[in-house]
């Protein structure tokens, strides 16, 4: 039979899965100096990093993804820390993103919504995601492709109309030189990882490996070509954002609608129903997309002992992780209900800045691993291969893993001690600090849970 997902599919995969609208208001709060992190981020960490996922991704063909990479590398324990950080990220994110839907329909509605409504609307996105996720993704290609143009028309409208709004009305920031350098705030630096986070997700198309017509050559292609056309629109819908709200005044969730708001002069109208209506269409998109990845990686860590069985569940004749899926959905169904009591205004950027944790983490051990699995792995034939010689090699490896661990410091650590940093971060300090600490209880679990098989199979691949 033959594949169904093609070049075009998993170029529109990268850009529905890498390019994170909703992470554009966090990002705009750093300021005009957010230009200068876009740029030099781009280049000293999504090109690194894309090569780097080409290069794995087609080396090491299945769908472990990075918990191969690192169980490889630096074995199994290292990669069930991995597969644990990078799934329990997503039922932190599917929560945040769920929290926007209410506070979306009230910015249009202009009326406030009660936690029952609000909840019953966020549980339901949770589990309409879950069930999409049950299905492969080439049943799911249409999603991702409409997903990603939607992203891409979001992204134009809002440069198109920030163009118009600076030469009719100015501009909401001041445009200096001064300005555009780069700021060394503790505030604005804590944004940083977001713009790191949008910066990441190339390793999921790997895991569409097996529904490609030619993976060694698709998965380079498609990286190199939808790397592109995201570094294009990142930095065009910043400004969009930019030129219309003050950097103080930037709201996390509904950032981007407001923007449009401000930059249209209507709090409602059909621009600003429509946008709404894409953007909260493209939350879906975010989500599928990544799960069809994250619940893969967890179940197959599952399979080889290293996350909990009922990850491993498969069920259908495509054999797809649903008790993965699943887990993803009590997980942040749990969150979603809780939520009401934490004390915390911004709880979208509570939640999603601890998904950024926990996410980021799950990347640090992956460049270190690129260069054992060179030296360990020498002969293994690379269809794609990182170029330049070993010093390059390493330059390309670490730079990236560096400015990781940095982010992960200033998101997570408070940098000051005043009781409105500590409100902020503290949260987010303490969530990390339980999600390692359970991660560490399930990577040294004694399970003897491998499937009958998997285990030869296991030590034949390392």
């Amino acid at each position: 039979m033959q594949k169904k997902f093609h070049l075009m599919d998993a170029v529109m995969a990268v850009i529905c899965v890498v390019f994170v609208a909703e992470a554009a208001a966090p990002v705009a709060a750093v300021g005009n100096s957010q230009y200068f992190w876009w740029i030099f981020l781009l280049a000293a960490f999504l090109l690194p990093y894309g090569l780097i996922a080409s290069e794995l991704g087609t080396t090491y063909e299945g769908e472990g993804g990075i918990y191969d990479w690192v169980s490889k590398a630096f074995g199994k324990r290292w990669g069930g820390r991995v597969s644990w950080y990078y799934w329990i990220n997503f039922p932190l994110w599917m929560a945040s993103l769920a929290l926007m839907f209410p506070d979306t329909i009230s910015l249009l509605t202009g009326k406030t919504m009660g936690i029952i409504p609000a909840l019953l609307i966020e549980l339901c996105f949770v589990w309409i995601v879950v069930v999409i996720s049950f299905f492969p993704v080439c049943d799911s290609a249409w999603i991702l492709n409409g997903a990603a143009v939607i992203k891409i028309l979001i992204a134009l409208t809002l440069g198109i109309l920030g163009i118009y709004g600076a030469v009719h009305n100015g501009m909401a920031n001041e445009y200096t030189l001064r300005s555009l350098l780069p700021s060394f705030d503790l505030d604005s630096l804590s944004y940083i990882s977001v713009i790191i986070f949008n910066c990441l997700g190339f390793e999921i198309v790997c895991t569409f490996a097996k529904d490609m017509d030619q993976p060694k050559k698709q998965i380079p292609q498609a990286i190199i070509a939808g790397g592109l056309v995201i570094a294009v629109i990142y930095i065009f819908m910043a400004f969009g954002i930019g030129v219309a709200v003050p950097t103080d005044q930037i709201n996390m969730s509904t950032g981007l609608l407001e923007s449009i708001q401000l930059l249209t002069g209507r709090p409602t109208g059909i621009i600003v129903t429509v946008v709404a209506v894409a953007f909260l269409l493209t939350l879906f998109g975010n989500m599928i997309s990544w799960s069809l990845g994250v619940n893969n990686v967890a179940s197959y860590a599952a399979n080889r002992g290293d996350m909990p069985q009922v990850f491993g569940i498969r069920r259908g004749k495509h054999d797809m992780p649903v008790g993965a899926s699943i887990m993803n959905g009590i997980v942040a169904s749990l969150i979603l209900i809780i939520a009401p009591f934490i004390p915390n205004q911004e709880l979208f950027w509570c939640f999603f800045a601890l998904n950024l944790v926990m996410f980021l983490l799950a990347y640090v051990p992956v460049f270190p691993a690129f260069l054992k699995l060179r030296r360990i792995d020498a002969d293994r034939p690379r269809p794609f291969r990182v170029p330049g010689n070993q010093m390059t090699v390493r330059v390309i490896a670490v730079v990236p893993c560096i400015l990781l661990v940095i982010s992960i410091i200033f998101t997570a650590v408070p940098m000051s001690f005043d009781a409105e940093t500590l409100s902020g971060v503290l949260p987010i300090t303490v969530g990390a600090v339980i999600c390692i600490i359970i991660g560490e209880f399930i990577v040294r679990a004694d399970r003897k849970e491998i499937k009958k098989g998997d285990e030869a199979l296991w030590q034949e691949e390392l």
